[in-house]
């Protein structure tokens, strides 16, 4: 499924907000430009948390 473009240019990483991130549809995934960090896309959802939030 494909997410809209304008949704794509407000979504950022948690720690790269600016960097932007490449959506590949196919694999349900958005990636950070900046540290490559994987976000699932869930029903169509952008999940934007860490999964191993540093302390």
């Amino acid at each position: 499924m494909a997410l809209d473009p304008a949704l794509l240019d407000v979504l950022g990483c948690p720690d790269h907000p600016d960097a932007g991130l490449r959506h590949d549809a196919g694999a349900r995934i958005l990636t950070c430009r900046a540290c490559a960090r994987d976000f699932q896309v869930v029903g169509g959802v952008p999940v934007l948390l860490a999964q191993n939030p540093q302390r």
